[in-house]
């Protein structure tokens, strides 16, 4: 991809693609994150056990399942965004990860339907997974493409804040529920609430980017045929040292974060160290306290 691609776009144009992308990559990390929170209602439920912690380990199992096959979903979505644009790819990966995250909102216990229940839900966090590997992948693509020149990284970077954005209104969302309601509601319909949210959040998030045009970069390579042919090989002939530096950063963040936001909360809660509502406010604060001060500045 050779030819030097110099587009103009216009301010409003430009906002308009990147708070439809970053709101579409806001539900996508809330549908994705709001399980972990609460792992400790669904471990009994799915993965009965005599040993709680072995409930609450096979959760987090289900929970990492979508870890395994996020990078299978960058490839082929990211393959697709590069070849076909943004802006489907986008649209499709919202649908599936809002479909996915109903089901599992839906689903009988292991207790109505056996062992078929944890499978169930091992499937949907599959689906999670290939939904969140195309997100991120052609969410980064897309803003980066709509960013003025030397902004690229400014814009970049909204798709990892939004992420933390996610996990904080999960946490909330969470707290919130656990203190208004009792041991029984949640354990018995008020779980399902958050993932039943996903429903409309999901579609207002495909109405959003099939609003959207593909950005002038992508139709200007279009124009010029110089769309790859094979983006993925194309990409392992001549970054492959970027490919592996970026996995190493990408994975050594994602580890800390999700073990110290999503994993303690629920094993302080498990090990009665605290109380549900106050992991989960932890969790809110430690993510706004990440994120606050880049959304202030910004």
């Amino acid at each position: 991809m050779g030819t030097q691609i110099e587009v103009r776009m216009d301010t409003r144009s430009r906002r308009k693609a990147v708070a439809a992308a970053v709101i579409g990559n806001f539900i996508e990390w809330y549908d994705f994150s709001v399980y972990a929170f609460l792992a400790t209602v669904i471990a009994p439920l799915f993965f009965p056990s005599n040993d709680p912690a072995a409930s609450l380990l096979a959760a987090f199992a289900a929970f990492g399942v979508a870890f395994l096959v996020r990078p299978l979903g960058g490839i082929i979505f990211g393959h697709y965004g590069d070849r076909i644009g943004r802006r489907d790819t986008l649209a499709l990966v919202v649908l599936i990860m809002a479909g996915a995250t109903t089901l599992i909102g839906v689903l009988p216990s292991y207790g109505q339907i056996g062992i078929a229940a944890p499978v169930l839900l091992v499937i949907a966090r599959a689906l999670q997974g290939l939904s969140a590997g195309g997100e991120y992948a052609n969410a980064t693509s897309y803003l980066i493409e709509y960013a003025p020149e030397r902004r690229r990284g400014l814009y970049g970077s909204w798709t990892y804040v939004t992420i933390g954005l996610a996990l904080m209104a999960g946490a909330t969302l969470g707290a919130v529920m656990t203190s208004s309601l009792s041991e029984e509601a949640i354990s018995s319909w008020g779980w399902r609430v958050p993932f039943l949210i996903s429903a409309p959040l999901g579609l207002i998030g495909f109405y959003l980017r099939m609003k959207l045009d593909d950005s002038p970069r992508f139709r200007a390579l279009q124009e010029a045929g110089d769309v790859a042919a094979a983006p993925l090989l194309t990409m392992l002939r001549t970054q492959l040292p970027n490919l592996f530096m970026t996995v190493g950063i990408v994975v050594t963040g994602t580890v800390g974060v999700y073990i110290s936001l999503l994993y303690m909360p629920a094993y302080y809660t498990q090990c009665r160290l605290v109380k549900p509502v106050r992991a989960q406010v932890f969790a809110a604060a430690a993510v706004g306290r990440r994120d606050g001060p880049y959304v202030l500045a910004f």
